[in-house]
C-alpha cells in the first residue's frame, strides 16, 4: 500500500509523459488525475493506520550501496509525521490536478504539464518519506526539477 502512495503518481507522471502523444490531452488528464485520487484515499488509510494504530514502518525497497559494514538502504519510512504529510501532499495535489483539468483546457501540451506535475507530486512524496539523508537529497532535486519545468511551461 504504501509503495503506491509514492509510486502511482510516477506511473501517471511516465503514462502522460510518454504516452500523451498517442493516447490524447484527456486521457492524460483522467490519468494522472486518477492516479492521484487512488494515492490520496489510501494515504488517508495510511494516516488512519500509522496515526491512530501507533504503527511505524520501514518498507525496504531495495539495497543501494553495501560496502563492508557500510550499508544504505532505499527505504520508505512511515511514521505519523509522515503520515500526516502524505495526506497533505496527496490531498493537495489531488486538488490542484483536478483544479487544472479546467484551467488548462484550452493548452494544446496538456499531457506534457500533467505530466510534470505528477512528477512534482512523486518527488515530494520521495522526500516525506526519505529513510535517509541521500534519499532526501534525490527527493528534495526532483521537487526542484520539477518545480523548474512547471515554472518554465509557458
Amino acid at each position: 500500500m504504501y509503495q503506491a502512495i509514492v509510486f502511482l503518481p510516477l506511473l501517471g507522471c511516465l503514462i502522460a509523459g510518454f504516452f500523451g502523444r498517442i493516447i490524447g490531452p484527456r486521457p492524460s488528464e483522467i490519468v494522472t488525475t486518477a492516479f492521484l485520487f487512488a494515492s490520496m484515499v489510501l494515504s488517508w488509510i495510511a494516516f488512519v493506520r500509522v496515526g491512530f494504530g501507533h504503527v511505524d514502518e520501514r518498507i525496504l525497497l531495495m539495497t543501494w550501496v553495501q560496502s563492508g559494514d557500510l550499508k544504505a538502504d532505499w527505504a520508505l519510512r512511515i511514521d505519523t509525521l509522515t503520515a500526516v504529510m502524505l495526506v497533505v501532499v496527496t490531498t493537495v495535489s489531488a486538488l490542484v490536478h483536478l483544479y487544472s483539468i479546467g484551467y488548462m483546457e484550452e493548452d494544446p501540451h496538456r499531457p506534457r504539464f500533467f505530466a510534470y506535475l505528477s512528477l512534482f507530486t512523486f518527488a515530494m512524496l520521495a522526500l516525506v518519506t526519505a529513510d535517509n539523508l541521500a534519499q532526501m537529497y534525490f527527493g528534495w532535486e526532483g521537487v526542484g526539477l520539477a518545480s523548474y519545468l512547471l515554472i518554465g511551461f509557458w
